[in-house]
């Protein structure tokens, strides 16, 4: 939405929007009720204290820079639904209800000496990345305990500021944590309404790939969780990088590390191949199975490319699952 009278770099206070655009004082997100705009207002102290940081990543695509952004909820796992995650869920749906995404920065304290307020620092206007709008994580919040937090993927839109301090902090060191095997992410959204684009998107290839995908994840960790071996996922931070990433299921009764896709075609057989290959890397103990999932069993020169790899097949059949070990 067009906002003739805030540009990105603009230093004003939270009182000052809530004057322009009305809606709540507290929290992170604010969805006033008679604008059709969204306030997100991004504070690196206080949320370094709840296990992240928000900001650009350092790493553009072809599309341009990411400002990833953590979702609303200090405590338990973080959510779209009921109280705890309305306001999640209003930035998950904001383009579906013409609502805009206005980003603002906590830019120090004003300069009253008797106000504790802080100065924020307009960003610029911006909507959900249309691949990948949120990655689920794991964090740990103020009491030490483990969560799983939701992580907006942000693209600008029209004119935003890009200032190196608000860039996302490198990692030193690459660093892989276990986490739940529940922690996924996620690039299929499903609103609560779907427009007749929405039903066109919601047929093509990729995207039902993604949901092949999710439920084969789902259904396989239930055969394991059967079977009472222990699996979970990684999640790791890039020596140098501003980037996260997460494999698929990492089965450690037997050592092996899965890529999943949701389709058997050649595409996705090399997708999979270039994440084990590159994920297999920040794996301890080293040296895990790789082992590619997929729906239906491939075409035989596939499965003779991944067994040239070293790479073992799964794939769902009427029976269960089938393997294919490589010699």
């Amino acid at each position: 939405m067009d906002l003739p009278s805030i540009k990105p770099g603009l230093l004003t206070t939270r009182a000052a929007m809530h004057e322009l655009f009305g809606g709540g004082s507290q929290g992170g997100i604010i969805t006033p009720k008679n604008s059709p705009n969204i306030l997100i207002y991004v504070d690196h102290d206080s949320g370094k204290k709840y296990g992240y940081e928000d900001g650009w990543l350092e790493e553009e695509d072809e599309r341009g820079p990411v400002f990833e952004y953590t979702g609303q909820g200090t405590r338990g796992h973080q959510t779209f639904l009921g109280k705890n995650g309305s306001r999640n869920g209003s930035v998950l749906r904001h383009a579906e209800n013409g609502k805009s995404l206005q980003v603002f920065m906590a830019a120090g304290k004003v300069s009253d000496p008797a106000s504790s307020a802080k100065q924020q620092r307009y960003i610029g206007e911006f909507e959900l990345d249309s691949d990948v709008p949120y990655v689920i994580r794991e964090a740990r919040d103020e009491k030490d305990e483990r969560r799983r937090i939701i992580v907006f993927r942000l693209r600008p839109k029209g004119e935003f500021e890009h200032l190196t301090r608000d860039v996302i902090t490198r990692a030193q060191q690459t660093d892989s944590q276990r986490v739940s095997p529940t922690v996924i992410t996620c690039k299929l959204v499903e609103p609560k309404k779907k427009r007749a684009s929405e039903s066109r998107r919601a047929a093509q290839p990729s995207l039902i790939a993604d949901l092949r995908q999710s439920v084969l994840r789902e259904k396989y960790l239930e055969d394991l969780t059967k079977r009472e071996h222990d699996v979970f996922a990684y999640q790791v931070k890039i020596s140098g990088t501003t980037i996260t990433l997460k494999t698929d299921l990492y089965d450690a009764t037997e050592h092996e590390l899965y890529a999943i896709r949701g389709a058997s075609s050649r595409e996705q057989v090399h997708v999979a191949i270039g994440q084990l290959k590159d994920f297999v890397r920040h794996i301890k103990p080293h040296r895990p199975k790789l082992t590619v999932l997929l729906p239906e069993k491939p075409q035989d020169d596939l499965l003779n490319l991944l067994h040239a790899e070293g790479i073992d097949l799964v794939y769902g059949d009427a029976d269960g699952y089938t393997r294919c070990p490589a010699k």
